[in-house]
């Protein structure tokens, strides 16, 4: 393996970090980035699924303490079990149509044309919403509840279709309802857990026989690069989203979309 290919992985793995939690699409990112770098990755889809699992793991170890609390109090009547009952709500839709769903999406809609149009369309909902949504009335997790976690289920539906963004389809559905910007990203954070290691395992287990781990120095750095980056993304997210808003991202989508179809019709 020669250096070559460790640096697009370790570049590729920053990527997935750095897009997985923003609303900006990492699916769309990595299929747009390897086109440009004509990064293949191992046989099979062992890349892909590491760089995923690496990103939500780093979920995992921020929310450590809550995951913790849960899952020791959602066996008896109380404010772990509504939560967790929630996210389950929140959880169905896109699993539900993900199962159904997955084949025929991987086969129509993986492609760069796509990706850029979801971009633009997603870009402009952002920036509608953002400075259309109705004032906040849910300024914490716990206040979400049954019918609002469900209707953001189905928002994050909708990033089944690559370009979408799982985190800004969920956190643009969240405001809509009338939850506040950062009540908002963290909801997302979160229900990305078991929507992502679902997602994650789906795949390993659809692609089980194509699968070669082979190439394991560029799925380590992947993994790796992954991990780290989405740490400091989540943290540096909850951080300052409540001051910027998501406009700036929506702007992004909107030229990063242009741009690509661009450069697609003069190809």
């Amino acid at each position: 393996m020669d250096f070559g290919s460790l640096f697009s992985a370790l570049f590729m793995g920053i990527i997935e970090g750095l897009t997985e939690f923003l609303p900006i699409s990492s699916t769309g990112h990595l299929i747009l980035m390897g086109e440009l770098i004509g990064f293949q990755g191992p046989p099979g889809k062992a890349f892909e699924i590491s760089v995923q699992l690496g990103a939500i793991l780093a979920v995992v170890v921020i929310y450590r303490d809550l995951i913790v609390s849960l899952l020791r109090g959602m066996w008896r009547p109380g404010l772990e079990r509504f939560y967790v009952i929630n996210r389950v709500l929140a959880f169905l839709p896109a699993a539900v149509l993900g199962a159904l769903l997955h084949k025929t999406i991987t086969e129509v809609l993986f492609n760069p044309w796509v990706v850029a149009a979801a971009l633009i369309l997603g870009g402009i909902a952002i920036i509608v919403i953002e400075r259309n949504r109705p004032e906040p009335t849910i300024h914490s997790v716990p206040e979400i509840g049954p019918l609002a976690a469900l209707l953001v289920g189905f928002g994050q539906a909708l990033a089944m279709i690559p370009g979408t963004s799982r985190s800004g389809a969920t956190i643009i559905t969240a405001l809509l309802i009338g939850v506040e910007r950062r009540t908002a990203a963290e909801f997302s954070f979160v229900l990305a857990i078991p929507t992502m290691f679902a997602a994650t395992f789906y795949s390993l287990f659809k692609a089980r026989h194509e699968i070669d781990f082979s190439a394991f120095g560029q799925i380590g750095v992947g993994f790796i690069a992954a991990f780290i980056v989405a740490f400091f993304t989540v943290r540096a997210v909850l951080a300052v989203i409540g001051r910027i808003g998501f406009t700036p991202f929506g702007w992004y989508r909107i030229g990063l979309g242009l741009v690509v179809m661009a450069v697609l019709a003069l190809r």
